[in-house]
């Protein structure tokens, strides 16, 4: 069965009813895979390191020869992977830069009769298309609001309500502050945030406005796109103010339930930030299970920080709308109704 190579549209087209196997090491595909791909590597990491020194060395023969050393006794395991994975009798395939590596997979598939179709250009072709879907322009909205507003929350519900929402704290396994990992999973890397990030904006109509959290360039270890995080910097902000009062008991609902040693190591990573007084105080407040008081030093800290970078953005495209309520639905319409106030250049 003939091996076809498809570009990188057609590519994207494909994979909403195809499998994708991507052949690359495993170190490579934990690093940053296409979501939803599965790894039948052709060489592990070693066996890898062996191939492309030889082909550095000796050339391309040599290499083949290195390859058919390490591959061949397990090309039968990896062609059964293949098959319990191809659906309907079709498989894309994929390496680093579309060569050897998918075009040998792709060739070994094909002897079960699996139309397996490789991505031109590999993986480093798909990695192009995100960072340029990322540059383009589109309606986004940012909702913004100091620690405790219940951002998260009021998306959820907007998003419930028919609203297009990304969330990136979810992509992130991560909350967003010094507490953000608490009771979350391993973080994503950095590359694989970005192209979650692009799974998901593939899935939205382009023509309406989708919304998305406030976050600074780090969501925990993983750093945004920089065309992404500037995007976000330009776009209409719509930042909830509540009072201190009206976010600390959200806050202590979220993290009164979190073992009081973890609460502290947490605090330890903004201690030079609130400075010597405030963290013992903190501290203390935590030891002592008066968590409204730890919140309240800890707040102190952090909406000086995000009234900071407010002044970043460019004010007149920022709506301010205010609450006296953390009511999760009377905030997510006031929210609402300050978005249909945006005119869309």
């Amino acid at each position: 069965m003939a091996i076809q190579k498809v570009n990188i549209l057609k590519f994207l087209e494909l994979l909403e009813t195809i499998p994708v196997v991507d052949v690359r090491s495993p170190s490579e595909f934990n690093f940053g895979h296409i979501p939803g791909a599965y790894n039948i590597p052709l060489f592990d990491d070693k066996e890898r390191e062996a191939v492309g020194t030889k082909y550095k060395k000796e050339g391309r023969l040599s290499a083949i020869k290195e390859g058919l050393k390490h591959s061949g006794p397990a090309l039968a395991s990896k062609f059964e992977q293949g098959q319990k994975i191809a659906e309907g009798g079709k498989l894309l395939v994929h390496c680093w830069r579309g060569g050897m590596r998918s075009e040998t997979m792709a060739w070994l598939f094909s002897l079960g009769d699996i139309e397996a179709s490789v991505l031109e250009g590999g993986y480093k072709s798909y990695r192009r298309a995100v960072l340029e879907s990322l540059s383009e322009k589109r309606k986004m909205i940012v909702l913004g609001g100091m620690t405790g507003s219940s951002k998260t929350h009021i998306l959820r519900y907007l998003k419930s309500s028919g609203k297009q929402v990304i969330d990136l704290e979810k992509l992130a396994n991560h909350k967003g502050s010094a507490f953000g990992a608490l009771g979350e999973p391993a973080q994503p890397t950095s590359e694989y945030f970005g192209n979650l990030f692009f799974n998901r904006l593939r899935a939205l109509n382009n023509d309406l406005p989708f919304w998305v959290e406030d976050e600074s360039r780090n969501i925990g270890s993983v750093f945004m796109p920089e065309s992404l995080y500037l995007r976000m910097q330009s776009s209409p902000t719509i930042v909830l103010m509540m009072d201190v009062n009206s976010r600390i008991p959200r806050l202590m609902e979220e993290y009164s339930a979190y073992p009081p040693e973890a609460l502290i190591s947490s605090l330890g990573k903004i201690s030079k930030r609130l400075g010597g007084d405030k963290t013992k105080d903190a501290i203390d407040a935590v030891e002592r299970r008066d968590f409204a008081k730890a919140i309240e030093i800890v707040l102190f800290y952090y909406d000086k920080a995000y009234l900071f970078g407010l002044k970043k953005k460019d004010s007149k495209n920022i709506i301010y709308v205010n609450s006296d309520t953390d009511d999760v639905e009377s905030n997510a319409l006031k929210v609402s109704e300050a978005a249909d106030r945006i005119k869309w250049t």
